[in-house]
């Protein structure tokens, strides 16, 4: 578990400054008696030469130095890039412009650099993007506000901040700054984590996040039975997700890499089941939908990388997770959280599959004599403007789920998560059932056929599942 490991780091520091603290008065002891001695010189002299390995091996386990290694600066600047990527209409202190597909990716880089500025301080991971040693007077605070500010201005302009709300992001961190002490540990946070920056936003060069791809470049089918059509309107709402499938992976080899296997037929028993649940539990007027069930609905209509990132931030605090140990389990799961929105994407722009809202009002055309049209038929809220299938808030909190099984080494730790739509808080035991209570709230908002749920929840599992195991891994000799 997390704790034993962090006790088990610090008792090999204190084991090795306890054998520095032995060897030290031995060579002093030695340099006394050079002449008219019994003692063993070549014994004696073994004793002094593995006090440099000795001194080596304090300072690479655990990076033994007066550096404040809580998980503050960690917390802080995760909370001021989800600010920084979030829009407003998920929380007035938000000044960010991203849509949950593409601030899942953002929140991935951005936390990347903050495990790596971490890791140079502190140790005990393979890094991410940079291989980092930082000075024993580091300031944690100096390097992670470094790193993280300067990856987020180094995602300009596609992160697409205007001068305003980059002001807010420019203020934040110099007031930040402002806070730490002058000196040689300010000094070397900052340049630390302008390294990682650097490497960061060098890594993530013409990623694909530049982009701006139209409907017509990824080449829709033509309309039909089963084809997704855009949500009507007059302006027509944006198409969300466009450039999704084209960003760079920030772990997996590519985005089809775990791709699912389609939809149901339409003219399936699977797909006839699915069609009645969403048009009885997911209509606006449905008298099947239970109060407790409307509430799950639209508790998960909040804006999701909001609701997980505040939850970790708790886990984070209720486990006494260290400046590492933090950095890491945000890293894990963010990076996780985005390559899922990216292969989730590439899946529902490959499948263009359509929507409750057209499917059950156009069932006379879908050629199954067991699917019955409802012309008046209307979801809970308004449906997210993008291909149906997979669900992405299954394959999004699925990844973040067995990220943090992975992380934990354990899916039954309990947590909770707050809805600023429901402003009602949900408890739960396990990491997988808030992937089971998603995979039903997108059924019951009318948002989604639950086979796509289901697929999501399956393709986000095999993305955490990959992360976890190739990425953020301990170095030899450390746990978590």
């Amino acid at each position: 578990m997390i704790v034993e490991a962090f006790s088990e780091k610090i008792s090999i520091q204190m084991i090795t400054l306890i054998a520095l603290s032995r060897l030290i008065p031995l060579k002093a002891n030695y340099e006394t008696k050079k002449k008219g001695t019994t003692m063993n010189p070549l014994t004696q002299l073994n004793k002094i030469r593995i006090l440099p390995l000795l001194i080596a091996l304090a300072l690479v386990i655990g990076r033994v130095h007066a550096t404040d290694l809580s998980a503050t600066p960690v917390i802080d600047w995760s909370n001021e890039a989800r600010r920084a990527i979030v829009p407003a209409s998920a929380g007035p202190e938000n000044y960010g412009n991203k849509f949950p597909g593409e601030a899942a990716v953002y929140m991935g880089i951005v936390h990347a650099a903050i495990y790596d500025a971490a890791v140079a301080i502190e140790g005990g991971y393979e890094p991410y993007a940079i291989t980092l040693i930082a000075p024993p007077n580091t300031s944690s605070a100096a390097a992670i506000a470094t790193a993280a500010h300067h990856t987020l201005i180094g995602l300009q302009p596609p992160l697409g901040l205007t001068p305003a709300q980059q002001a807010i992001l420019d203020g934040d961190y110099a007031n930040y700054l402002a806070a730490i002490p002058d000196g040689a540990a300010k000094t070397n946070g900052i340049a630390v984590g302008e390294q990682v920056a650097a490497a960061v936003v060098a890594l993530r060069a013409n990623d694909g996040r530049e982009q701006n791809p139209t409907l017509a470049d990824l080449n829709p089918p033509p309309p039909g039975p089963g084809i997704w059509e855009r949500n009507p309107g007059n302006p027509l709402p944006p198409v969300l997700g466009l450039r999704l499938p084209g960003i760079t992976p920030l772990a997996l080899n590519s985005a089809s890499e775990f791709r699912p296997d389609g939809p149901n037929a339409l003219t399936s028993e699977e797909y006839t089941e699915d069609f009645d649940q969403v048009k009885d539990l997911g209509r606006i007027d449905s008298t099947t939908r239970t109060p407790a069930q409307t509430i799950q609905a639209l508790f998960w209509t909040d804006h999701d990388l909001r609701v997980w990132n505040d939850g970790m931030l708790a886990l984070a605090v209720a486990h006494g997770l260290d400046l590492v140990q933090t950095a890491r389990m945000l890293a894990m799961v963010h990076v996780s959280g985005g390559d899922a929105m990216i292969a989730g994407f590439e899946a529902k722009y490959h499948y263009w599959f359509w929507r409750p809202f057209t499917a059950i009002p156009e069932a006379d055309t879908d050629g199954n004599p067991d699917t019955e049209a409802d012309p008046t038929w209307q979801p809970l809220r308004p449906t997210p403007n993008h291909p149906e299938y997979p669900a992405a808030h299954a394959f999004h909190s699925s990844a973040v789920a067995t990220a943090l099984a992975a992380f934990f080494g354990t899916d039954k730790v309990p947590f909770s998560l707050d809805s600023r739509v429901t402003q009602t808080t949900r408890e739960y035991t396990r990491f997988r059932d808030a992937v089971r209570d998603v995979e039903l709230a997108r059924t019951l908002a009318g948002f989604h056929f639950r086979n796509s749920c289901l697929q999501g929840a399956n393709l986000g599992r095999k993305v955490g599942r990959y992360v976890a195991k190739h990425y953020f891994q301990p170095v030899h000799g450390h746990g978590r």
